[in-house]
């Protein structure tokens, strides 16, 4: 029972990643036929990312209440008639009031579930974990694009719809399932559920300890915008790489996320959370000079696959540190406090980063990396120092 709960877990953040992709994929399809300009595909995703964030800050108290497996099937619920009503929204104003629930869904079910594995597995599923919602933003611009080729966006959504569909199907089935499992020994210290201790998201925050996880968390998440929203025309305004080929670079980028969680996913075995992390933006920091070097074209791609690569560990090992940094009472109320700036640093640099490269060109990509490597880095030895914490293996 607990190999079918895991597996649910799993398949569930597949279907997490699909949304996240599957809107920039469709946006150029999208916006003329709903005749509105292309850059108010912005307002979608900023709506969206809005709903995430009010989500995490209040999924300890629904998850105490109602518990994981409850607060997961209805937010995949939620998820799934987003994308269906994406389907056949008839105007630009019905993405937008859709993007509501598609948000709010988002970041229940992305909440929930890290929290629940910090707590009850290894550091491994962790990271398996999050390799399967890079499969999930891997795979959706593909299917997409397949959509495109034969028929139109919407059929795109429509499909998507199905298996979220599906995957609420599979989390209604398995609801009997969260109280009756075993949990891995060894994962966590302490009882398997933990008494939830009630603390608002201000009170967090005035933690040092916790700005610092926050900054971590934002700042990582920024890199990773930056890259998505910004790679290609980095490579094509500052490289001369053509549009085309330069959109296609950007499916590097997210094989070597994916590619790096499951490599981090297997070294759990070996290497502390810690270490992962700390090996991860060491990666991250090569690939950050090999884009800012004058070097030949092809090393650009080489670099965004290193970005990728490098930085997806610190996720999944940062989330699953939680429990033992901050408390297993406390870490379902950090992670919905980590995750808000998660998204805030979604929301709000990469668009800065658009902003400032208008301005001064497009050449700033690999600087603007750099530094946000060395903000991650920074708070994250700033958080082991405070905390005068070294790590198990796990």
């Amino acid at each position: 029972m607990s190999l079918v709960l895991l597996v649910v877990i799993y398949v569930a953040f597949v279907g997490l990643g699909i949304p996240d992709s599957l809107f920039g994929a469709a946006w150029p399809a999208m916006h003329p036929d709903l005749d509105v300009p292309v850059s108010w595909g912005s307002l979608v995703t900023m709506i969206t990312c809005c709903g995430t964030i009010v989500s995490s800050l209040s999924s300890a108290a629904l998850i105490g209440r109602f518990g994981t497996g409850r607060v997961t099937a209805v937010s995949t619920a939620l998820t799934a008639a987003a994308l269906a009503g994406f389907a056949v929204a008839p105007s630009f104003v019905w993405l937008c009031l859709l993007a509501i629930p598609l948000g709010l869904g988002a970041g229940a079910i992305d909440t929930a579930l890290n929290n629940y594995v910090a707590l009850h597995y290894r550091a491994t599923h962790m990271n398996f974990l999050h390799c399967a919602y890079g499969v999930g933003i891997t795979v959706s611009p593909f299917l997409m694009s397949l959509a495109l080729s034969g028929g139109t966006w919407r059929d795109g959504y429509l499909e998507a719809a199905a298996v979220q569909a599906a995957i609420m199907a599979a989390t209604i089935a398995i609801l009997p399932l969260w109280s009756r499992v075993g949990h891995e020994t060894g994962a966590n210290e302490g009882p398997d559920e933990p008494e939830v201790r009630a603390m608002s998201p201000l009170a967090l925050v005035r933690r040092r300890d916790v700005r610092l996880a926050c900054l971590v968390f934002l700042a990582s998440v920024a890199i990773e915008g930056v890259c998505n929203t910004w790679g290609s025309s980095y490579l094509v305004n500052a490289r001369g790489m053509g549009a085309g080929e330069a959109a296609g670079m950007v499916t590097v980028y997210y094989v070597g996320v994916t590619a790096g969680r499951f490599l981090s996913g297997v070294l759990a075995n070996r290497l502390s959370s810690k270490q992962l992390v700390g090996l991860g933006q060491a990666i991250t920091f090569a690939a950050v000079l090999v884009l800012l070097a004058p070097l030949p074209l092809a090393a650009a791609t080489v670099g965004l696959f290193l970005v990728g690569f490098g930085n997806s560990p610190l996720y999944p090992n940062m989330l699953h540190l939680t429990p033992r940094l901050f408390g297993r009472d406390l870490s379902q109320a950090v992670i919905g406090v980590q995750m808000a700036a998660s998204y805030v640093g979604a929301l709000t640099l990469p668009p800065l980063f658009g902003v400032v490269a208008e301005r001064v060109g497009f050449w700033v990509f690999p600087v603007a990396l750099f530094v946000l490597s060395a903000v991650v880095l920074a708070a994250f030895l700033g958080l082991m120092v405070l905390k005068g914490w070294k790590p198990q293996r796990g």
